[in-house]
């Protein structure tokens, strides 16, 4: 009997906590508008009062029918991000959006977010994707999309897409499933961290030598999000 009792207690606590540990909170009520200006803190925002909540507040001229710049950055890609601090209206919902836009040989970099899952789809030319599992397989993943097509990145992983083309742009509109998806960039995280990480870190971990770890250490590695 205590052995049943204990596994029905077990199995009652997954169900329980099995939710909460989910990318998003699920909403208990139709919207919960982020009150960006409450003192509060809170896991997301708190609601703004139904009372003051606007029709724009679930509006956003965001402007993604139209090409993005590709000539701020070194990788040659704009991501044009729409989330929860853009549009206050996706609070609690658990979902965002972006528009990319690749230059000819334009890259966004292999990255992960921490919190969202992304499926993204080709609105214009073509792009070489991919992600890596998790160790200790590390198995990567890779295709080639064209206009039209469909890819999905799982939660967590690192993830590129690539355009190929010498002479045309890319687009592409991915959705996430998160209201605040997070981007980690490998490269800017390992080596434009701020304080740096040790260059003997660096370089036992990558098992190359402390000059080069230093050498991408002092490049200047830019954010390609907007």
């Amino acid at each position: 009997m205590a052995s049943f009792n204990f596994l029905l207690l077990t199995v009652l606590a997954a169900l329980i906590t099995s939710p909460a540990m989910a990318s998003d909170p699920s909403p208990l009520q139709d919207f919960c508008v982020a009150d960006k200006d409450s003192p509060v803190r809170v896991n997301g925002f708190p609601c703004k009062d139904i009372k003051d909540v606007k029709v724009d507040d679930f509006f956003l001229a965001a402007n993604l029918d139209k090409p993005m710049d590709t000539t701020l950055n070194k990788v040659k890609s704009n991501v044009t991000l729409i989330n929860v601090m853009k549009l206050p209206g996706l609070n609690t919902l658990g979902i965002s959006m972006a528009r990319i836009d690749y230059a000819p040989q334009g890259q966004n970099p292999p990255h992960t977010h921490p919190r969202a899952t992304e499926i993204l789809t080709v609105l214009e030319g073509s792009l070489y994707v991919g992600f890596v599992t998790s160790n200790p397989d590390n198995k990567f993943f890779s295709k080639m999309l064209n206009k039209g097509d469909v890819f999905v990145f799982p939660q967590g992983l690192i993830h590129f897409q690539f355009n190929p083309s010498h002479d045309k742009p890319a687009v592409a509109i991915a959705a996430l499933s998160s209201q605040n998806p997070g981007a980690i960039t490998i490269a800017n995280a390992v080596f434009g961290s701020k304080p740096p990480i040790a260059d003997d870190v660096l370089a036992k971990a990558f098992q190359v030598d402390k000059n080069l770890i230093d050498w991408l250490q002092a490049q200047f590695w830019e954010n390609n999000h907007n």
